[in-house]
């Protein structure tokens, strides 16, 4: 996956990178989901999880997911793995353990917590997805795509006034910070709006 990337990842390619038949890997996997499993659970592998403290916990998840969310970018289409998998892998499930008992140290009841970590999980993997889209769209310079900050608040500030005049008032709002600050933002959003449950 590293080298061709998540779209190549097929029963048939993983056989012949490891010298073998496809059947001979029905032995040990029945699907591409399997696949899926495993690779998200090699990349969870690699998360440190803290041990829960209730002073601490909002940090601690920032933290993990901040792990997660480098693991996929490191690899990506990855994350199209983790959206499309329920996971039975121990590594994957020792991460969300981890997860679990670090927002129940912070006084979540357990509801809330096991939803939340939902939600928090499928933002992740959206906010990785959108990262390896935009990663696949610059490979492709010939196709018209706007990039850059300046031109997308050229092309907002250019909208028609009186069909779009939050949108051209706001283009510098609408624009700013950097992808990382934004899921910091929202992730942040998430928990803060838990605790005033």
């Amino acid at each position: 996956m590293a080298t061709e990337g998540y779209d190549a990842l097929t029963i048939r390619r993983v056989a012949a990178v490891l010298g073998t038949g496809p059947s001979s890997l029905y032995a040990h996997i029945v699907s591409k989901e399997d696949i899926d499993d495993l690779l998200v659970g090699r990349l969870c592998s690699e998360v440190v999880l803290p041990e829960p403290d209730p002073a601490a916990w909002r940090e601690q998840i920032l933290d993990v997911y901040a792990q997660i969310r480098d693991q996929y970018l490191k690899y990506p289409g990855i994350s199209r793995a983790a959206l499309g998998v329920v996971p039975t892998n121990l590594a994957t499930l020792r991460v969300r353990e981890g997860l679990l008992a670090i927002v129940l140290a912070g006084g979540i009841e357990p509801r809330s917590a096991a939803w939340v970590l939902d939600a928090l999980s499928l933002y992740v993997s959206a906010y990785a997805l959108e990262q390896s889209l935009v990663q696949q769209r610059r490979r492709h310079p010939d196709q018209e795509w706007v990039l850059g900050r300046e031109e997308l608040i050229r092309r907002f500030t250019a909208l028609p006034a009186d069909t779009f005049p939050q949108t051209r008032r706001y283009a510098a709002e609408l624009t700013s910070g950097t992808g990382h600050d934004r899921f910091e933002f929202t992730l942040g959003l998430i928990m803060d709006n838990l605790t005033q449950r």
